[in-house]
């Protein structure tokens, strides 16, 4: 007889019971905030439509257990929040009741958030048991080899029931998570959503970072890994789709449907093996010193979202210029947060009104998470309480320059490109040499630049 730690029904309800979890209780990082907008459609009379429910879920929070262990994640669902919740309470569990090590930490901290995403996916196997049963018994019903329109015509109330399965057991979600403890920061990920980094180089400028890598058909590492399985991809497409049955990442949490049932789907079912797995990306230790001003973790219809609005193709950098916009002038984390989530949904609804095409249009759910480092921020209620004495000096430069890592490499290690000034200051520096030259530059005047 199953124990409700072992599974079955009542383990099941536990697990999927979510009017609290055991994470409430836990305490708020206070140097953090959040963000969000659930998703909203334009009807055909380009009326806006939100959603009840968002199905990007967060984590920011802090355990003392031989040492404060500061965990954040973002957990964007798939056709539904539940697996979202339930990928977020599980790797919480691992992570924080795992017992970090407080030395040689790296290969143990990789080793047990390597466990805690596996852990998700063994468990979610054990909770839908019964839903796999009743699915196989309602396909054994159905002649072999009938098509999809004669059974739907002969056998409706099958396939409704088998609709409403497939349905349930293609909720699936994407996560990316940090770890810092000691000063030192473990970040990981599957998917599309991405932890940002913003830190000062030696001239004092800021730049963006990326240690988390997007698990999707525009990744080389993971086009390389499809084909390898006998997919064919091309032009960011499997088999002519752009997107892999109801996500378009090619790794995820959960969601049976794209798994272990592959072979149902199309695009998928030439691969040799199961094509969609849960393993994650980890870059860590990253030293997190004084040089660095603040962390955001983002949804991947924030992403989404914001280029749409603006075209742009850094949207790293982008999102992290409208951050600092905001830390000058709220006066909380979460202020921040929700100040650039309603802009970036402000920008992107002007768009679309401007274009005379919302009618239909979707934008979807939106969610930012910011922890503050070492960025000072002059309206701030009450004091934020940081690692590091020193802050953030509001007039430092903030000519953004964006670092990506590929699947392999570590943050330090990444290629750095220059990106265009914010602002072109050209016309400016001309006319500044022409005073000098011609002896009618005031001689109080300081020039950071030269």
């Amino acid at each position: 007889m199953p124990t409700i730690l072992e599974g079955g029904p009542e383990y099941n309800k536990l697990i999927f019971n979510y009017d609290r979890s055991w994470t409430d209780d836990l305490p708020v990082c206070k140097v953090s905030g959040v963000g969000y907008l659930t998703r909203q459609r334009y009807d055909e009379l380009g009326q806006r439509r939100d959603e009840l429910e968002s199905e990007d879920i967060s984590l920011r929070c802090c355990y003392d257990d031989a040492g404060v262990v500061w965990l954040y994640g973002l957990f964007n669902g798939h056709n539904g929040a539940e697996t979202a919740r339930f990928a977020r309470d599980r790797i919480a569990a691992e992570i924080l009741l795992g017992q970090l090590p407080t030395t040689e930490m790296d290969q143990a901290a990789k080793e047990i958030i390597q466990q805690s995403f596996l852990s998700v996916e063994g468990t979610y196997l054990e909770t839908i048991d019964n839903k796999l049963l009743q699915r196989a018994s309602l396909l054994l019903q159905l002649p072999e080899g009938i098509s999809h329109y004669d059974a739907y015509q002969q056998y409706p109330q099958i396939i409704e029931k088998l609709k409403e399965l497939e349905e349930e057991l293609s909720c699936g979600t994407g996560a990316s998570i940090a770890i810092l403890k000691n000063n030192r920061l473990y970040v990981a990920n599957v998917g599309e959503s991405r932890v940002l980094l913003c830190k000062t180089d030696k001239d004092d400028v800021l730049r963006v970072v990326q240690p988390t890598v997007d698990h999707n058909l525009t990744n080389l590492d993971e086009v390389m890994r499809l084909t390898n399985l006998g997919l064919k991809i091309a032009d960011g497409k499997i088999n002519g789709n752009r997107t892999i049955g109801n996500q378009s990442s090619t790794r995820c949490l959960c969601n049976y449907m794209i798994k272990g049932a592959y072979k149902d789907y199309e695009e998928l079912s030439a691969a040799s093996a199961e094509p969609i797995i849960a393993e994650p990306h980890i870059v860590g230790g990253i030293s997190i010193d004084s040089s660095y001003r603040f962390m955001m973790i983002v949804s991947p219809g924030l992403l989404k979202t914001l280029e749409e609005a603006t075209g742009t193709n850094q949207v790293n950098k982008e999102l992290a210029l409208l951050v600092v916009e905001q830390l000058r002038v709220q006066s909380t984390l979460t202020g921040v947060a929700q100040a650039v989530v309603d802009h970036i949904a402000r920008i992107y609804h002007d768009t679309y009104e401007a274009q005379d095409n919302a009618t239909g249009a979707t934008r979807p759910n939106i969610m930012l998470i910011i922890r503050n480092f070492n960025f000072a921020m002059p309206n701030a209620i009450t004091e934020q309480q940081h690692s590091w004495n020193g802050s953030y000096d509001q007039d430092t430069a903030i000519n953004l320059t964006e670092t990506t890592t590929s699947t392999s490499t570590d943050p330090s290690s990444g290629s750095i490109k220059a990106i265009l000034p914010y602002v072109d200051f050209s016309e400016f520096n001309s006319n500044v040499d022409k005073a000098k030259a011609q002896g009618t530059l005031p001689s109080n005047i300081n020039f950071f630049y030269e």
